[in-house]
C-alpha cells in the first residue's frame, strides 16, 4: 500500500497533468458509473490527506473549488490500486504511481516497461510504449476511472475506493483522519493527545489513519528506530516530548519522500555500514532505483526489511513480529524500552500491544 508521501506526488501529478483543464472522464471497467456525472467538467485541483486523495471536479472555470457545487471524487488506492498516466512530454511528474501488476513494492515506473520485469507497472502492454500518439491507448478492461484532458491521460485501476462525495463528504474524510505530516492545515497536538491516552502500542498507533494519516509500515520502522523507542511500549506510557519528537522527525522525512518519491531514513555516515537488505522475491523498490546518483534502497533504512541483518548503529541483529496484522521490524538494543513509567516492561510483543 503507498505511503502518504506517494499519494501527495499524485495529486501533484493530477494537478500538473489537469489543473485548470475541463476534461473527459469515464469508467471503460462500468464499476464506477458515476464519472459520468463529472464527464466535461474542469478539474479544478487535487489535494491528499493521509493515503485519501480528493479530486476536485468543478462545472465551469469560474467555479471555486469550495462551491458547494463542487464534487470530489474521494479515491483510496489500497494494496492494489495504481495511476498510471500517459501523454505528451512533460505531461505528468510520474509515468506510474501504486501498485504495479506483480506486487514488487512501492515505486514509481514507466509507462510500457516490460510486463513481469522490474519495471513492469499496472498500466498498459510492452507494445503500447511506441504507440505514436498517447490518444491511441486504449485503456485496459480493468480501469475503473480513466481522465482524459489536452495533454494526456490518467487511468485508475484496481482501488479500494473510488466515490463522489459532496462538500460535506469531503469535510466527513478530513475530519476522520488524524493530522497528516505533510498537510499545512495539520496539528501535532491532536496526535500527541490521542497517543498519551492511548493503551495501544506506538508502532501500532502510528499505522492507525485516525491517529495520524499517511504513515505506512516503512515509516513507522524508520520513525521508531530513529526515536530510539521500542515499538511495543503502550502510548500512554510515553512523554509529550517523545511524541512530538516522532512528529517533528517524521514531517522532514516525508517531505523528502513527497519531493523526490524515494524513503530514505538513514544517516549519511551509517548508509555503506552493513548495506544489505532482506528483499522479498522481487525486493522494495523506490523511484529512480536505477539511477546511479541516488541513496540506494539497500542504504536507505535502518530497519525495515532488515530482519536477521545488524544493525548499522550498534551492530545488535535486528527483529521482526507481528504486529496488528503487519511486521513490525526493530532493533532490540538501540530501541529499548523507553518510558516515562519505569513500572512498565515488554515480557511479551503479542501481549505488549494488543493492551486496548
Amino acid at each position: 500500500m503507498p505511503e502518504g508521501h506517494t499519494v501527495h506526488r499524485l495529486a501533484s501529478a493530477l494537478e500538473a497533468g489537469f489543473g485548470g483543464q475541463r476534461v473527459r472522464t469515464s469508467s471503460p471497467q462500468g464499476r464506477f458509473p458515476e464519472a459520468a456525472d463529472i464527464d466535461r467538467w474542469v478539474l479544478a485541483g487535487a489535494e491528499a490527506a493521509g493515503k485519501q486523495l480528493l479530486i476536485a471536479f468543478v462545472p465551469e472555470e469560474s467555479v471555486a473549488p469550495g462551491d458547494p457545487v463542487t464534487r470530489w471524487v474521494r479515491v483510496h488506492l489500497g494494496l492494489y490500486g495504481s495511476w498510471t498516466f500517459a501523454g505528451e512530454p512533460g505531461f505528468a511528474l510520474a509515468h506510474a504511481i501504486g501498485a504495479p501488476r506483480v506486487r514488487i513494492g512501492e515505486r514509481e515506473s514507466p509507462v510500457g516497461a516490460p510486463r513481469g520485469g522490474t519495471g513492469a507497472a499496472d498500466g498498459y502492454d510492452v507494445h503500447d510504449a511506441a504507440t505514436d500518439d498517447w490518444r491511441d491507448l486504449a485503456p485496459r478492461p480493468t480501469t475503473r476511472l480513466r481522465i482524459i484532458g489536452r495533454h494526456g491521460l490518467a487511468d485508475l485501476t484496481g482501488p479500494t475506493a473510488c466515490e463522489i462525495v459532496d462538500a460535506e463528504g469531503r469535510r466527513a474524510v478530513l475530519e476522520r483522519l488524524g493530522p497528516d505530516p505533510l498537510r499545512e492545515d495539520a496539528d501535532p497536538e491532536r496526535f500527541v493527545r490521542r497517543v498519551l491516552a492511548s493503551r495501544s502500542a506506538i508502532g501500532v498507533l502510528l499505522m492507525n489513519q485516525d491517529v495520524i494519516a499517511g504513515v505506512g509500515n516503512i515509516y513507522r520502522a524508520e520513525a521508531l528506530f530513529r526515536a530510539r523507542l521500542d515499538p511495543f511500549v503502550p502510548g500512554k506510557y510515553l512523554t509529550a516530548g517523545m511524541v512530538r519528537g516522532i512528529w517533528e522527525d517524521l514531517v522532514p522525512l516525508m517531505e523528502y519522500g513527497a519531493r523526490t518519491g524515494r524513503i530514505v531514513t538513514t544517516e549519511p555516515e551509517h548508509r555503506d555500514v552493513e548495506a544489505r537488505i532482506m528483499e522479498r522475491s522481487r525486493g522494495t523498490r523506490q523511484n529512480g532505483d536505477e539511477d546511479p546518483g541516488v541513496v540506494a534502497r539497500e542504504k536507505s533504512f535502518y530497519v525495515y526489511h532488515r530482519q536477521s541483518l545488524p544493525c548499522r548503529v550498534c551492530g545488535t541483529i535486528i527483529r521482526s513480529a507481528e504486529m496488528a496484522a503487519r511486521t513490525v521490524y526493530w532493533c532490540p538494543r538501540c530501541q529499548s524500552v523507553r518510558s516515562r513509567r519505569a513500572s512498565w516492561t515488554r515480557e511479551h510483543p503479542a501481549e505488549a500491544w494488543a493492551l486496548a
